[in-house]
């Protein structure tokens, strides 16, 4: 039978057959170019890259999910308060502060989206040992310039670009951010003592890295407004920054205190003060081998190197407190006290204790 004849009599509706073998070949769906654009996030179509998906979307996503901290939210509610009086008493003008939006960013993607030109103020947080950001833009220098130099109300500022910033423009907007730190600090006051002190007023972002570009920062954007002038302050602080006080952050509003329990503190504080303390007063101590020690028999005498004006060492456990000097009163043996307390060594028992 010839190859054409057994063509003609093959069964139309068979599986092919795998060219390797007898089995029939596994049926495989390809993707075609637009699904696998739409997996990968990627459109030709669409230039501005605002809204991207899929791998492309997790690979060059700019914003940062981090947890909720709610009491930061209340610390800038409460800098907005505080800034609206101090600036209103700053500019002798009516101010007006609002809170635009908190949003977490990474610190490269800040520093490329800073619309030039501005005056990035660079911040020291103490007690936190960690830096901030205080970005402020043309509008609000010139505004303010113009607002403390006794510029007429109704007119717009001045803006003349393609010149770097005047010692007075400086001087002037420094003094703002001085009163912008001092706020910030008073706002959280409630929660923990931190001063905010101005290390350095950078006009070029690459000089204002405080972290790497990578690190996560939480970013707030305020709005201040002065009648018919005004602009937009920036507040950058890294996590990095925040991370000391993180747990602080995470608590609820509990009034004015921010969750702090001064009962707790009350009834600790009383537990401590009765709290019994075992204190012993060692004349002498000696180091002996341990034959002679298991020779010891009843009615030895042991010979210690201590006079009547030996000090004693007064101590609560292996810690030595003070010292004192043995003595009578009445029938009882005593010790006075000659030396004050060693509170280092009393506040380590403390803390054994607790």
């Amino acid at each position: 039978m010839s190859d054409a004849a057994f063509a003609d009599d093959a069964d139309p509706f068979a599986e092919p057959l795998d060219p390797l073998g007898d089995r029939p070949a596994m049926s495989e769906r390809v993707l075609n170019q637009d699904e696998i654009d739409s997996l990968l996030g990627f459109d030709l179509g669409d230039d501005d890259g605002s809204e991207r998906s899929g791998i492309r979307a997790i690979i060059n996503s700019a914003l940062v999910s981090y947890e909720r901290l709610p009491m930061l939210e209340i610390v800038f509610d409460r800098l907005v308060r505080l800034m609206t009086t101090s600036l209103r008493n700053f500019t002798s003008d009516n101010v007006e502060v609002s809170l635009d939006n908190i949003s977490s960013i990474r610190f490269g993607d800040y520093l490329n989206s800073i619309p030039l030109p501005a005056i990035l103020a660079v911040f020291r947080a103490e007690e936190l040992d960690n830096y901030g950001l205080l970005t402020v833009d043309s509008n609000l220098i010139y505004s303010i310039v113009d607002v403390l130099l006794g510029g007429r109300r109704g007119t717009a500022a001045l803006r003349i670009e393609g010149r770097p910033y005047t010692t007075i423009e400086r001087v002037l907007v420094q003094r703002m951010v001085e009163v912008v730190l001092a706020d910030a600090r008073a706002a959280f006051e409630p929660l923990t003592p931190v001063h905010f002190n101005l290390d350095r007023l950078e006009t070029n972002p690459r000089f204002a890295a405080i972290a790497r570009p990578a690190n996560a920062a939480i970013l707030v954007k305020l709005r201040i407004d002065m009648e018919d002038r005004g602009g937009r302050i920036e507040l950058l602080l890294p996590y990095a920054t925040l991370e000391p006080i993180r747990k602080m952050l995470l608590q609820q509003f509990m009034g004015e205190k921010f969750g702090r329990d001064n009962i707790w503190e009350g009834h600790l504080a009383t537990e401590l003060w009765t709290t019994e303390t075992e204190v012993r007063a060692v004349l002498d101590e000696q180091q002996l081998p341990l034959s002679q020690v298991l020779d010891f028999k009843v009615g030895d005498t042991l010979m210690l190197n201590a006079t009547p004006d030996s000090e004693i060492s007064i101590r609560a456990g292996t810690i030595p407190l003070t010292i004192g000097r043995m003595g009578r009163k009445g029938q009882h043996i005593a010790v006075r006290v000659e030396a004050p307390i060693n509170v280092e060594a009393a506040t380590s028992l403390t803390k054994g204790k607790r």
